[in-house]
């Protein structure tokens, strides 16, 4: 698969899953994310991101419950289209998503903090050790699936001293194969001199991706710099 290919990317955000509050069950679940991806289809996006979103509050890893469901979850969206399909745990459970993705035929993930050392909206640490990950990827046979990190993501405070193009640097040498610029939040669009900043650091060789707040008004000024635009806010 190749990344820079994939111009525009749908999010499906799962209900709440289960354990939490408001958990729907399973079958409304299924008739949700079968009907986003028919929607999605037909809209002719190019890939889709699988998510649990509304997992509140967010944590660092999946508990065990979430996994199970979440691996359940991927292989039935495989099962219904044959786009690229991604996978993103949030916060942050890279060693979940490369499993499943892994067991499901997934084609990608998405890592949020990779070389960032980050503090969540929820108040919690992150700082991956990126080396870490790229061996657990070689050590589950999963290194034909491609890694698209955050860098400086949404809804954190960066508590390193990385500049932006310098998180970018980093992320790429740690061996990512796409990058990701967001806004602060869900729904606001990156600064258009943060998109030019990572593109002219890093030239044309990695593919970068519009993470959020995309939408018909800045859609094409966004990829005249970034190859491709993760969008779900604007298509719900």
């Amino acid at each position: 698969m190749n990344l820079a290919s994939l111009k525009i990317i749908g999010m499906i955000h799962f209900p709440p899953l289960l354990g939490c509050e408001w958990y729907p069950g399973i079958n409304y679940i299924l008739q949700k994310t079968e009907k986003d991806i028919l929607t999605l289809e037909a809209g002719w996006v190019n890939a889709i991101i699988i998510e649990n979103n509304y997992d509140i509050p967010h944590v660092k890893y999946l508990e065990p419950q979430t996994t199970a469901q979440m691996t359940y979850l991927a292989i039935k969206t495989r099962e219904i289209t044959k786009l690229p399909l991604g996978i993103c745990c949030l916060w942050n459970d890279w060693k979940s998503a490369l499993s499943i993705a892994n067991i499901a035929w997934l084609q990608f993930v998405r890592i949020p903090v990779f070389v960032d050392h980050i503090k969540t909206s929820y108040g919690f640490e992150i700082q991956e050790n990126p080396s870490e990950i790229q061996a657990y990827r070689k050590k589950i046979e999963a290194e034909h699936i491609k890694i698209i990190v955050d860098i400086h993501v949404k809804h954190s405070t960066i508590l390193n001293n990385d500049t932006l193009d310098e998180s970018a640097y980093h992320a790429v040498d740690a061996g990512a194969d796409g990058l990701i610029v967001t806004g602060k939040w869900t729904g606001d669009a990156p600064d258009m001199s943060n998109l030019s900043l990572v593109r002219n650091t890093l030239g044309e060789h990695i593919p970068i991706f519009a993470g959020s707040g995309v939408d018909p008004t800045n859609v094409k000024n966004t990829l005249q710099i970034a190859n491709g635009a993760i969008i779900g806010t604007y298509f719900k």
